[in-house]
């Protein structure tokens, strides 16, 4: 079959998509990517995949939007794919539609976290709400990464049989690594005994930064290690100034490692993963620190609290506020028999439920069951 594997931006083509790419091509079918052009893009070709890039625009705007709608038209019409899988809100109303009007023979759709159930406006959490219904009322096979969204769609009625089918990483790269941990503490300036916290993740206002930054104030024997980079596409307040007051505050502490591709080996030298985002789909990097055996503090909202089992394999706190989320940093930093058991207990968790061979191959079965029917 030939399948055309949709999604808003190069990042998210990479570092969410890529792994089922592989994996329907080693199930013998063609396999295209479709996203917005990128730096991102070059990793995928270098994979020997097709990548064919559409003017996706992660905003409201309608001309932006007809603009994505009438290109991927336009591509659909030309590749005659068999399959047409969607993933993200506003990329995947958009392919779905497009597939719709042309005809394609089985629409799929992944979920990485609704819109309506992001902070907004009620005006607009409703309008994404009736807008996804509408959506699902095209789409052959419903899948969400998180089990409680895919519970969310089962009540709103937005298919008739939404799937909740995880995510997942690899667990053999992400890993204990003790040489890692040596030398990338030495590159970094770490001593081997210091306390590091880590957090990964784009560097928006809705990952919690600002509370992030403030909690590490009652943590002052640890450093904080940022990786990560602003998307071009991101929107809302830039965190230039945010990140510039806290290195004032926090001094050499605060460590801005930028975008990384080590993100394993970074794992591997931290003590801790912090992750206190105001929502989410369904992590992966909760999933990467976890399979590296790290203790986790997160917030508890959809996602990651399906993802942790509270001061079992990790530690949740309400999101929005910086003392709660010091508080367990904190507690973690002083006790490193709780982070050696918190961290053993994320591990056996996450191998168990996200292993990305598991994940991928329940996927590709799905869509070839999709089409079969």
């Amino acid at each position: 079959m030939k399948i055309l594997e949709v999604t808003n931006v190069d990042f998210s083509l990479r570092q969410f998509v890529l792994p089922l790419m592989r994996g329907l091509r080693d199930a013998g079918h063609e396999v295209i990517g479709v996203c917005a052009d990128g730096q991102h893009l070059e990793a995928v070709r270098a994979e020997g995949f097709a990548v064919r890039p559409v003017p996706m625009a992660r905003s409201l705007s309608p001309l932006a939007q007809w603009r994505a709608l009438r290109s991927l038209i336009r591509l659909i019409r030309r590749e005659k794919p068999d399959i047409v899988h969607a993933h993200m809100p506003i990329s995947g109303l958009l392919a779905r539609l497009a597939a719709r009007v042309c005809g394609v023979p089985t629409i799929a759709y992944t979920g990485h976290g609704f819109l309506f159930n992001q902070p907004g406006s009620r005006r607009r959490r409703i309008a994404a709400r009736v807008l996804e219904w509408l959506a699902g009322r095209v789409t052959d096979l419903y899948m969400t990464v998180s089990t409680e969204e895919a519970a969310d769609a089962r009540r709103l009625r937005l298919h008739r049989r939404p799937i909740g089918i995880g995510n997942g990483r690899d667990p053999a790269r992400f890993a204990p690594d003790p040489a890692a941990r040596v030398r990338v503490r030495a590159e970094l300036g770490a001593a081997p005994d210091a306390i590091v916290v880590l957090a990964v993740s784009r560097l928006v206002r809705h990952k919690g930064y600002p509370e992030l930054l403030r909690a590490m104030e009652l943590v002052p024997d640890a450093t904080l290690w940022i990786a990560g980079a602003r998307l071009a596409s991101d929107h809302g307040q830039d965190m230039a100034a945010v990140f510039a007051d806290a290195a004032a505050r926090l001094g050499p502490r605060l460590k801005l490692l930028g975008y990384r591709e080590d993100t394993e080996a970074l794992l591997a030298a931290a003590d801790i993963f912090v992750l206190p985002s105001h929502f989410e789909g369904l992590p992966m990097s909760i999933i990467e620190a976890m399979q590296t055996g790290l203790a986790v503090v997160a917030t508890d909202i959809r996602g990651p609290r399906e993802q942790i089992v509270n001061e079992e394999s990790g530690l949740l706190v309400p999101p929005g506020l910086s003392a709660p989320l010091g508080q367990a940093i904190a507690r973690l930093a002083r006790d490193p028999a709780l982070r050696a058991r918190l961290g053993q207990a994320a591990r056996a968790r996450a191998c168990a439920l996200y292993d990305e061979n598991v994940v991928v191959r329940r996927t590709v079965a799905l869509l070839e069951r999709a089409a079969r029917s």
